[in-house]
């Protein structure tokens, strides 16, 4: 079973404009409401293609509550943890070429003994045995940076694997626990290394430096460019066309739910990024923050580099 912590959710709400225009009142072509928040949409993502899944998550205020319907209406394996404040509301404009504008709220501070229920509720899903643990996204106002560190010894002392997807002081500080999976864009990958990565060679020496202070594996997302992987042993590149792109909101977390899709499969990490890239790309294809289905993933032609071109730029 795979768990995903999200400790900063959010309620998702994409309104669809034709022009976005700043200053201006406009009219929305359409929208919708989503459950968010980087765990959540991994779990979404698993459990739509078959992997078993719970996510854990905070729930609190009139957000929280539609938090909850969202979930109960898709079905989705969780651990809701009650908290006194509310809940995030996110924003995402969304124009015709896909082009999203996002608003994120900062989200509710958590007192020390909600803090302490989430992590419980993290333990109790552990003691049922897992493959992997996942931490996803920002953190709440006030909780420690290193909240991810204590996160990483958790699922090792469970006997899990540990990946992380955040970005600030949050990743760095869990990057020095040594999880075995780390999924940073290319510009929180920049922030984590302190140096412009300006070709694909710059991103797999990036991901070598932390390969070396102790991280298991990279895969970094690179928008339309796809992903790469770097193991010790390997370096992957994978990549598709989108022609008619609708959001791409949610779609690194997808990435990452078809890599830890393809790993609890079986499947070589090599083989993985190709599914990953799939399930990234065709949520890129899909509204909002919907995850993609096995026939969205299936429609998706992904190409492998092979030799891995070192000088693309990004």
């Amino acid at each position: 079973m795979i768990l995903t912590l999200t400790p900063n959710p959010s309620v998702d709400r994409t309104i669809a404009v034709t022009t976005l225009q700043r200053g201006a009142v406009q009219r929305a072509t359409d929208s919708r409401l989503d459950p968010g928040g980087k765990g959540i949409n991994v779990s979404r993502a698993l459990a739509v293609n078959g992997t078993d899944t719970v996510a854990v998550l905070p729930v609190g205020g009139p957000q929280g509550q539609i938090m909850q319907t969202l979930l109960r209406e898709i079905a989705l394996p969780v651990e809701a943890v009650e908290i006194s404040g509310s809940i995030r509301a996110n924003v995402g404009i969304v124009e015709p070429d896909g082009t999203t504008t996002k608003v994120n709220e900062l989200g509710p501070a958590l007192s020390e003994d909600e803090v302490a229920a989430l992590l419980a509720a993290v333990d109790r899903a552990a003691d049922q045995g897992l493959a992997w643990l996942v931490g996803c996204g920002s953190l709440p106002p006030g909780l420690d940076p290193a909240f991810y560190v204590d996160l990483v010894r958790r699922g090792h002392e469970a006997g899990a694997k540990v990946a992380i997807d955040s970005s600030g002081a949050p990743m760095a500080a869990a990057v020095g626990a040594s999880p075995d999976l780390i999924k940073p864009n290319d510009e929180e990958l920049e922030e984590l290394v302190g140096r412009p990565l300006a070709t694909l060679g710059d991103v797999v020496d990036a991901c070598r430096t932390l390969i070396a202070g102790g991280v298991g594996s990279v895969v970094v997302s690179l928008g339309s460019k796809g992903a790469l992987l770097v193991t010790p042993d390997e370096v992957a590149h994978a990549a598709a066309t989108i022609t008619h792109p609708l959001s791409t909101v949610g779609a690194g977390d997808s990435l990452l739910a078809g890599y830890l899709h393809a790993l609890s499969r079986g499947d070589a990490p090599s083989v993985a990024l190709r599914t990953a890239v799939a399930f990234g790309s065709a949520a890129v294809c899909l509204p909002g923050t919907e995850v993609p289905t096995p026939e969205d993933v299936a429609r998706i032609d992904v190409r492998v580099s092979d030799p891995v071109d070192l000088t693309l730029s990004l």
